[in-house]
């Protein structure tokens, strides 16, 4: 096992991922921005170093930092520099491990319509759309006559639900690919886009894999993540129900032999849609998701300790056949956003955090902590666990309303909403559902 780790990230992941360090026995370096001086796990780090004035995205100072207090190893968390190739290839030709995937398997997956050719090698069909990227307006307006409106254009080297754009018909085409590849310069420094089929009723199930990076690779079972608003996820479930179970296993199985195929190493997942029977694969994400935690309550294992083992050790140390999924999982992304989801940053006081028998919150607030504006919105991950998915329902609307806190608005009402609509309890929601039936249904202003 490594003996010192530097966390390369913020907010709650950057204490998950401390608290799985401390509990295996490995120090931890923790990295923070001037405005991010206050962060709670900057408390429990054996070191911390001021990394910059606002930016987590240095990666040369990454690891200076890091070679400097004697670490062994870098986790990158998610978001920030977590799917970044050139950071990874820096980390290992220091002489340190990257706890992720190789360099070559993040460059290769992040250019999204690569993984999409790649992915039907492998068996699995992605979304109808163009075969390859596509740089200029005129070779873009032709693919998208023959995919056919409804379309989306989305950003080859994008991710996070940013450099994407829902175009309803030809009139708009040039505009939104315009707005999506000024987008995905900006972010991604790369305008090449591609084109996928608009598929209006489909849900979007994820599956969780682990590799050695030898070939050997598990799967840790499906997810459910179609409650999004404008590509990003709100809440999330495990396993994904509704979907006949062996048209569910062939998923599985073909997405371990995909990671197998590509000799992932460590944590990764394949994302998919899925609409009238068919699956189709969207992308795949080669880092820890923000959705984590429901699939370590359905199979008891803790992936972020998985992570730090298979980078220290190249192994995973058991077989599929020693996975099992039990119960249901919720997870509720808290975003401190006003009732137009505009960012809501200030001051926290009078916090209450729900807890009791299967309630987990992941969250660096406490009272007395400044909400930066400079960052993500999300402030809570309220997960709630069950033997059954109405249980685990019934448990997070407990968990929701013994949440409080005073000081900036959240998004609790939105999520208490979302799990009192009958298409959620029935489990037939879709990408399009919080749109169509909650926020168009009645205006949200006063969550």
């Amino acid at each position: 096992m490594f003996r010192r780790v530097l966390i390369a990230n913020r907010g709650e992941i950057a204490l998950r991922i401390l608290r799985a360090c401390r509990e295996l026995g490995v120090q931890t370096v923790a990295v923070y921005t001037k405005v991010d001086a206050d962060l709670l796990h900057l408390k429990f780090a054996d070191e911390t170093v001021c990394i910059s004035e606002r930016s987590y995205l240095d990666a040369s100072s990454m690891v200076v930092a890091a070679k400097n207090f004697a670490c062994d190893a870098i986790h990158p968390g998610y978001g920030f520099l977590a799917e970044n190739a050139d950071f990874a290839e820096l980390i290992e030709a220091e002489g340190l491990s990257f706890i992720g995937p190789d360099a070559g398997t993040i460059s290769s997956m992040g250019d999204k319509s690569n993984a999409r050719a790649m992915a039907m090698t492998f068996g699995l069909n992605p979304v109808p759309g163009s075969d390859g990227s596509v740089e200029n307006l005129a070779e873009a307006k032709s693919i998208a006559s023959e995919v056919g409106y409804p379309l989306v254009v989305k950003a080859a080297h994008g991710g996070g639900g940013r450099g994407i754009r829902m175009v309803s018909g030809a009139s708009e085409f040039e505009n939104a690919f315009a707005e999506a590849q000024a987008e995905a310069l900006a972010l991604f420094s790369n305008g090449e886009m591609y084109i996928e089929k608009f598929l209006d009723r489909a849900r979007h199930i994820e599956v969780q894999v682990m590799g050695d990076g030898a070939g050997n690779v598990i799967h840790l079972g499906s997810r459910e993540c179609s409650l999004q608003r404008k590509q990003q996820k709100l809440m999330e479930e495990a396993p994904a129900v509704n979907i006949p179970a062996d048209d569910l296993q062939m998923l599985l199985d073909l997405s371990v032999r995909m990671a197998g195929g590509l000799g992932y190493r460590n944590a990764g997942t394949l994302e998919f849609l899925y609409q009238e029977g068919d699956f189709y694969f969207i992308e795949m994400n080669t880092r820890l998701q923000v959705e984590h935690p429901v699939s370590e309550c359905v199979t008891g294992i803790d992936l972020v300790k998985l992570q730090l083992e298979v980078a220290a050790s190249g192994r995973l140390g058991f077989n599929q056949e020693e996975i099992t999924i039990e119960g249901h999982a919720i997870e509720c992304r808290i975003n401190a956003e006003d009732g137009q989801f505009n960012p809501s940053p200030g001051l926290v006081y009078d916090l209450e955090m729900p807890g009791g028998p299967g309630v987990r919150v992941d969250s660096h607030l406490y009272n007395g902590y400044t909400v930066p504006h400079e960052y993500d919105a999300l402030i809570a991950k309220i997960i709630t666990f069950d033997n059954t998915r109405h249980g685990a329902i019934v448990r997070m609307k407990r968990a929701l309303d013994e949440f409080a806190l005073k000081g900036i608005n959240h998004s609790v009402e939105i999520h208490k909403r979302i799990l009192d609509h009958e298409s959620f309890k029935n489990a037939t929601v879709d990408t399009n559902f919080l749109q169509r039936e909650i926020v168009r249904s009645r205006p949200l202003a006063h969550l």
